[in-house]
């Protein structure tokens, strides 16, 4: 269950931002296989629907405090997104709860809203509605969203002819100015040319304050160690360790330098 909790009085160091109990999250998908010839013959033709169960969250118990820069590090399908989306409420959990004290922004898909047939500028409007801005909000930060794309002119052309790069600065740009209670942030920063990415990290480390929490999610295990002040390490849903990034960091480098060790051991 989830629970969005009014919180009226200011906040504080220390005082609850997310709390995460006991949560579980599991996938079913169904996937169509082919029939073999003999199972065809049985069934007279007819496909066989088969399912497949995924357990991406596996209780994973987290309090996440205003004044906290919190990293989520692990590898490909540990869990990292969806516990991500289940914070953010695009996705109910199975099992648990999610308390959010305060209001949330994500960055965990940079353009959602976008239309490429529009201009640049029709799309800040676009983008800035599905992050929950008004309109008054939007015309207050245009200029300045405009100004951090970096697109000049470009902004009053359609988003079909933009780069990858170009979109990627427009959509971080429109997320940038929210200045949310919480801000979750999912590899936003791995878009974009190396200027632009540096520019983002340091947009994200302006929004550091002892009254905001901020939870990011990279493989950039050097960008995390630079801007959290904790980590947390998933594997397989699971939670491994949570603490100082340093240290946290340190054993899931430990963990995977074993593994691929095993690995080629196996490959022997």
């Amino acid at each position: 269950m989830i629970s969005l909790s009014d919180y009226n009085h200011a906040h504080t160091k220390n005082s609850l931002a997310v709390s995460v109990k006991n949560l579980g999250l599991t996938y079913t998908t169904s996937i169509d296989k082919k029939p073999t010839l003999k199972a065809r013959l049985k069934t007279l033709g007819r496909g066989k629907k088969h399912t497949r169960t995924v357990r991406a969250l596996n209780d994973v118990n987290v309090d996440v405090h205003y004044g906290t820069v919190l990293g989520i590090i692990g590898s490909n399908g540990a869990g990292k997104s969806s516990l991500m989306r289940v914070i953010s409420g695009i996705v109910p959990p199975t099992q648990g709860r999610v308390e959010v004290y305060g209001s949330v922004s994500t960055l965990l898909a940079l353009g959602v809203g976008f239309n490429p047939a529009m201009t640049g500028r029709d799309n800040v409007y676009l983008g800035g509605l599905a992050a929950g801005m008004s309109r008054a909000e939007i015309d207050k930060n245009f200029e300045a969203i405009a100004a951090f794309s970096e697109l000049g002119e470009a902004i009053d052309a359609p988003m079909r002819t933009y780069s990858s790069g170009m979109y990627a600065r427009l959509a971080f740009s429109v997320a940038a100015v929210v200045e949310p209670d919480i801000l979750i942030i999912d590899e936003a920063l791995s878009t974009g040319d190396a200027k632009f990415k540096e520019k983002s990290l340091n947009r994200i480390k302006e929004l550091r304050s002892s009254d905001r929490a901020l939870i990011l999610v990279s493989h950039a295990l050097a960008t995390i160690e630079d801007i959290c002040n904790e980590v947390i390490w998933l594997n397989n849903g699971k939670l491994m360790a949570r603490g100082n990034p340093t240290e946290v960091i340190a054993s899931y480098r430990e963990f995977v330098d074993a593994r691929k060790s095993a690995s080629s051991d196996e490959d022997v």
